[in-house]
């Protein structure tokens, strides 16, 4: 089995699920009590958050380049950010270490591909929603089309991240509004919608929309399963 390295801590909350779906994807494998490799670094996401905003985005790779170096140190054998906006700087990060990166939008953007997804929706950060480095990702490299809110969508849908999930705040209103945007998507044309920041699954699921949804804490956390364990 290889060893799995984690960045996480942005948020807590959302490496909380990537620890959990690891370990039962695992399981799920192999049975009986085996469970998955890790080695996590994890971040003060105060600090981050704090760069994000001001734009220094070079101190944030600065940060997670460390963090992967030490994840290399700690003999892991590919490593996973687990956030969708701070692939940002994914290349930057990638270029300090010597073990490969599993980049969560390859790893939705495949799933999407084999589903037959060639229009989709996606939620996330004003950051991930509204710059090329994800979406661009997704149309230049696997011929998806993206579709994201309105400027005022994105302001609620950022929003509700930083100052809810990103804390442990689930609530029923900000839920209808996520639902209500993503059934705005649907009606302009989505076949799909991404749930491209890994807070979101812990605010709407499945059962909260006939939209099809892809949680990309779930996608990657599979995908790395699947690395670890050569399947």
């Amino acid at each position: 089995m290889k060893t799995i390295g984690l960045i996480g801590g942005m948020s807590w909350e959302s490496t909380l699920s990537y620890y959990q779906t690891l370990n039962l994807g695992v399981k799920a494998e192999l049975g009986g009590l085996h469970s998955a490799k890790i080695v996590l670094v994890s971040v003060d996401f105060a600090e981050i958050e704090k760069l994000q905003h001001l734009g220094e985005w070079d101190k944030t790779a600065a940060i997670l380049s460390e963090a992967a170096s030490g994840l290399e140190a700690a003999n892991a054998d590919f490593f996973m950010i687990c956030t969708n906006t701070m692939h940002k700087v994914a290349d930057e990060v990638q270029a300090k270490v010597n073990i490969p990166l599993l980049h969560i939008a390859d790893a939705t953007a495949e799933l999407l591909v084999k589903d037959g997804i060639k229009k989709v929706g996606l939620l996330g950060t004003q950051f991930t929603m509204a710059e090329p480095f994800y979406k661009g990702r997704l149309t230049e490299k696997y011929g998806i089309e993206v579709l994201t809110p309105s400027d005022d969508d994105q302001s609620i849908i950022h929003r509700v991240i930083y100052d809810e999930l990103c804390q442990g705040v689930v609530n029923a209103q900000s839920r209808a509004a996520y639902v209500e945007i993503i059934e705005k998507l649907r009606d302009n044309g989505a076949d799909a919608v991404i749930l491209g920041c890994t807070e979101i699954a812990l605010l709407v699921k499945e059962t909260d929309t006939n939209v099809p949804l892809y949680d990309t804490t779930a996608i990657h956390a599979d995908a790395a399963v699947k690395i670890a364990l050569d399947c």
